[in-house]
């Protein structure tokens, strides 16, 4: 028996993991929905996760019929966590997570063993570093995922650079192309991989064109340049495979590269407890109650899917809440998984991926390229379920699409499509 085997393990009925949005929504819904032993587990000192950074606003305009900063949206959650008394654990990192629920966490160096009866993951995400995409070129100071710029800015006044340009034409890539002309800086362009921007079209208007910063599509960085602090970088347009056009590269003098190349889930502890894993979403695979293949495990927010909303994720969050407290009071019974969700034509996933046909659901999407005046239809073996008209279909904008628990009687599999 190894140390951490001795220590006594208490019981938990709901353990939320993560103190964001996501995490703080699934909390209140889990205490509202009648479970009075919630503990709320974040690694950072605070609560509110990537919202204490986002000073811009735009947040909660859905919630709350109101444009609020990150840090007041996150506020309105704390507060009535607060008067919820729900516990909280800040400061503190889950070690591990086992297939039946066991939690190990470290507080300051003091260990705990925790078994409960559900587990809601809300880690959220990280960033895509250069790492990652295999930027060529020398390693210099001034290169940064566009959050830790964000980071460096807002929460530690540190002004990053002057003369900057932008890989990824993300969301925050773009507010932080905004942020830092509003700082005194030179933004000298977006450069973008894909035919289109990956951004939210609001924030291309708002934090680009309002500011005469332009946006180069199928362009990409091919090299870093410097000797010590960044120096430049060479940059070119790309073809149909995405691979650099060799007659098309260019020399942009900058001190500072941000990058803002992609999102993606949080999900080291989901894959130890043995959760499935969706190869598109690299979130869990859940059903209609956002509970993964292992019965007990809830998934919400960023960690199961990149949204583009936080209000969308403080929605799916609640309803992660709501069934965990329901499955942790019910004696663990769970509805049988029915009716598969699978990706048609033009949708690049589709979630949850089961459905349990006895409740109303709402289906989230993303198409796989730019659509103007289609329909997302759902069918079961070539039966019309649902069908939703849209003017303009974005990869950069996810899709709701609420489906009456009346139209999933006698369905056996649904397809979603762009019709």
């Amino acid at each position: 028996m190894n140390g951490r085997e001795r220590i006594p393990a208490e019981h938990r009925s709901v353990v939320v993991v993560g103190g964001g949005p996501a995490g703080l929504a699934a909390a209140i819904a889990a205490k509202e929905h009648g479970c009075d032993d919630v503990l709320l587990v974040e690694r950072d000192h605070i609560l509110g996760g990537i919202l204490n950074q986002c000073i811009h606003d735009g947040f909660g305009l859905h919630t709350f019929k109101e444009a609020l900063s990150g840090p007041e949206y996150a506020d309105r959650f704390i507060r009535k966590l607060r008067g919820l008394h729900i516990e909280t654990a800040e400061g503190t990192i889950v070690l591990s997570l086992s297939p039946d629920r066991v939690l190990e966490v470290s507080t300051r160096g003091a260990l705990r063993r925790i078994e409960a009866d559900a587990v809601v993951l809300a880690m959220g995400c990280r960033e895509r570093t250069r790492g990652a995409i295999s930027i060529p070129g020398r390693r210099p100071s001034g290169v940064y995922t566009a959050g830790a710029a964000q980071n460096f800015m807002n929460l530690e006044n540190i002004m990053v650079g002057r003369n900057v340009a932008i890989l990824g034409s993300g969301d925050i890539g773009l507010i932080m192309a905004r942020r830092m002309t509003l700082e005194g800086a030179r933004v000298e362009a977006v450069f973008e991989i894909l035919p289109y921007s990956s951004g939210l079209p609001r924030n291309i208007q708002q934090c680009l064109n309002d500011y005469n910063i332009p946006l180069f599509l199928n362009t990409t960085v091919t090299e870093i340049l410097g000797a010590g602090r960044l120096e430049g970088i060479k940059v070119a347009q790309v073809g149909s495979d995405r691979a650099p056009i060799c007659d098309t590269e260019r020399f942009v003098p900058c001190d500072t590269l941000l990058l803002s190349v992609g999102l993606i889930p949080e999900n080291e502890l989901t894959r130890e407890a043995g959760v499935a894993i969706d190869p598109v979403t690299s979130g869990a695979v859940v059903d209609d109650r956002f509970m993964t293949s292992v019965p007990g495990i809830f998934s919400c927010g960023n960690v199961l899917h990149v949204h583009d909303l936080v209000d969308w994720v403080s929605v799916e969050a609640a309803q992660a809440g709501a069934f965990a407290a329901e499955y942790a009071g019910s004696g663990r019974r769970t509805a049988e998984r029915t009716i598969s969700v699978v990706p048609g034509a033009g949708v690049r996933y589709t979630l949850p991926q089961a459905l349990s046909g006895d409740q109303a659901c709402t289906l989230s999407l993303r198409v796989q390229e730019p659509w103007r005046d289609r329909s997302v239809v759902v069918t079961d073996n070539g039966r019309e379920v649902a069908r939703k008209r849209m003017m303009r279909l974005h990869p950069a904008e996810m899709i709701r699409l609420d489906i009456a628990v009346e139209a999933l009687s006698g369905c056996s599999s649904l397809e979603v499509s762009v019709g």
